[in-house]
């Protein structure tokens, strides 16, 4: 059977009209045998008016029926929902917010069941669940400064900044942690001051009248108080804790954790650079080297709990949750803000030993067999396991991996931390892998997951990210919401509270919500780039902190040994991954199983 061809007589144009008719009709009848008539009905479907109690079905779905369950829950997220949960981040936000202003102010923390503020524990001083956190300055209000920017309400961020310089003030007979002060407090006045003063003005000109660097001062008088805990130490590893007024307590103890002495260098880095006093960048950068150079010669780790007067280790685990999680990271976005190679030398190394030592399961992420890819805490001489529980700090870990280009292994681990918050609709505090349950219960509203799942969006693009992020903003409305604000889960199982509204909540958990699903933020348009601290606050990568007045105090051990010019440059995702799963649905499956799921 031929076609017609053009140049045939027009005596026999009829006949091969018809040839062509009857291969038509043979064709389309084969066609409805092999394949049925629904497509016949999706046609017809399309054509007709939908009825008022029709179900209103995509005419994709016809075609993904033979989906895989995974792929058809999160390969696609329509813009529609995407507004509305913009709208339920927001939401939340203000509701903490708000409630906090109304019940709260100028206590540093809300209670949200009892709807009534909480500062520090003075009848117990012991307490440092509370006291180390708390040291009576509005913790909250300050540190949620920067999310009223974020959210866009220009408005009440200078009504809060002028509640902060009016009534903030530091001077107090409070003893708080050290590193708390400094992640909370000092870094989002430095973000604060740095937005409101930026020449750039990413979000559209918000300078306030008469302001006068008062932030800035405020954040150098904190910094002031808190360097006595850098003071008569033989290492130069930091006290744990300082009174506000007097200094370092007398009966303080002289062990520390590796995350809380070596996190302090980029809101002191900063600092330093602002003001143009290298003496705060000094103590900071010189507890890093102090902690780098006690690392074990055998395995590159380094142990969570150090004395330090004697520099010997207390705590022999090494891992990526507390006591350590903020060490890796402040040494990675050092580099990315100051440019000083030593930092990235030895995050390179520190990561090296974590891939090493650490990581078990199969050697992909994506393909082969084996076990999935999972962090374990082991000892940091020899790299033996010392427990099978993780926490849920570590969920911060992949996040950590999109900024050092390691996408793959970030998509691995994000889907472990995802899997256990599908079980329990939270992270508890800590969750026993080999036992499949929580071995500590609480959630306290942390931010880690919602973190990782927000910059591994912004490095993929992924759908499957926005579903993320809208199940954990669903648990959290659902589990954790009270009268006047949200509340910590004592209990992750049965849902139980504890009247308790920490303030990264603000800062972080609804923040990183919002941008998740907001594509159009000033962060994401601007021309100029950002990164946030370990408490969330936002800080431009700027020339400025890469310039310094004085010389560098801790040269490079390995001058030759170059970082790459910029770490973005990693490998990229495949454009067709954005529209199909991050992780093949046969190995989300099998890390489901592995917490316990069917």
């Amino acid at each position: 059977m031929h076609f017609c061809k053009y140049n045939e007589p027009i005596n026999r144009l009829s006949t091969c009209r018809r040839n062509l008719a009857l291969w038509l009709i043979l064709f389309y009848f084969f066609y409805l045998k092999l394949w049925g008539i629904k497509y016949v009905k999706l046609y017809m479907h399309m054509l007709s008016p939908i009825s008022g109690n029709s179900p209103k079905k995509s005419y994709l779905s016809f075609f993904q029926e033979g989906r895989d369950d995974y792929d058809r829950k999160y390969s696609s997220f329509p813009d529609a929902l995407k507004v509305k949960m913009r709208g339920m981040a927001r939401d939340m936000f203000y509701f903490g917010y708000d409630n906090y202003m109304k019940f709260a102010f100028p206590e540093d923390e809300l209670n949200p069941i009892a709807c009534e503020g909480r500062g520090p524990d003075v009848l117990n001083p012991s307490n440092i669940n509370i006291n180390d956190v708390l040291g009576n300055y509005s913790l909250t209000l300050i540190d949620a400064l920067d999310t009223l920017l974020v959210l866009g309400n220009v408005t009440e961020f200078h009504r809060a900044v002028k509640l902060v310089i009016d009534t903030v003030s530091f001077d107090k007979d409070s003893t708080v942690q050290v590193f708390e002060a400094n992640i909370r407090i000092l870094g989002s006045l430095i973000s604060a001051h740095i937005l409101l003063t930026d020449p750039r003005h990413p979000f559209g000109d918000i300078a306030l009248k008469d302001y006068d660097n008062e932030l800035l001062h405020l954040a150098h008088d904190l910094a002031v108080r808190l360097l006595p805990a850098f003071e008569n130490t033989s290492t130069g590893i930091p006290y744990p804790r300082v009174n506000l007024k007097r200094g370092v307590p007398p009966d303080s103890i002289n062990e520390t954790c590796t995350a809380g002495a070596g996190s302090l260098l980029v809101e002191f880095g900063i600092l330093s650079r602002l003001i143009g006093d290298s003496t705060f960048e000094w103590v900071a950068r010189r507890a890093v080297k102090a902690l780098w150079n006690l690392r074990s010669n055998e395995t590159g780790l380094l142990g969570n709990v150090v004395n330090i007067q004697t520099g010997q280790w207390v705590g022999k685990q090494s891992g990526l949750g507390a006591g350590m999680d903020s060490f890796y990271e402040y040494l990675l976005k050092s580099y990315i803000l100051f440019g000083e190679k030593e930092d990235y030398r030895m995050f390179s190394a520190v990561y090296e030993s974590i891939q090493s030592h650490l990581r078990r399961g199969r050697e992909a992420c994506n393909e082969g067999d084996g076990d999935p890819p999972l962090y374990v805490n082991v000892n940091m001489f020899n790299g033996q396991i010392m427990n099978t529980w993780i926490d849920s700090l570590q969920a911060f870990f992949p996040g950590l991996q999109v900024l050092n280009g390691d996408v793959e292994n970030a998509i691995c681990l994000h889907a472990f931390y995802y899997a256990i918050w599908k079980r329990f609709g939270a992270l508890p505090e800590r969750y026993n892998w080999q036992l499949q349950a929580p071995d500590v219960l609480f959630y306290p509203l942390r931010p880690e997951l919602v973190e990782s799942t927000y910059l591994l969006y912004q490095a993929t693009k992924n759908p499957f990210y926005l579903h993320v992020g809208m199940d954990i903003l669903e648990s959290l409305e659902k589990n954790t919401k009270v009268r006047c604000g949200y509340a910590t889960l004592h209990h992750v199982v049965d849902k139980s509270k504890e009247d308790r509204m920490e303030s990264f909540f603000l800062s972080e958990t609804c923040k990183y919500l919002y941008l998740l699903f907001d594509e159009d933020n000033p962060l994401h348009k601007s021309e100029s780039k950002y990164i946030f601290t370990t408490e969330g606050h936002v800080v431009p990568i700027d020339q400025r902190f890469r310039e310094k007045s004085w010389e560098d105090q801790f040269p490079c051990e390995e001058p030759n040994k170059e970082p790459p010019a910029n770490i973005s440059n990693c490998e990229r995702i495949p454009e067709e991954r954005r529209y199909g799963l991050p992780l093949k649905s046969i190995y989300m499956r099998q890390i489901d199983h592995m917490v316990g799921l069917s």
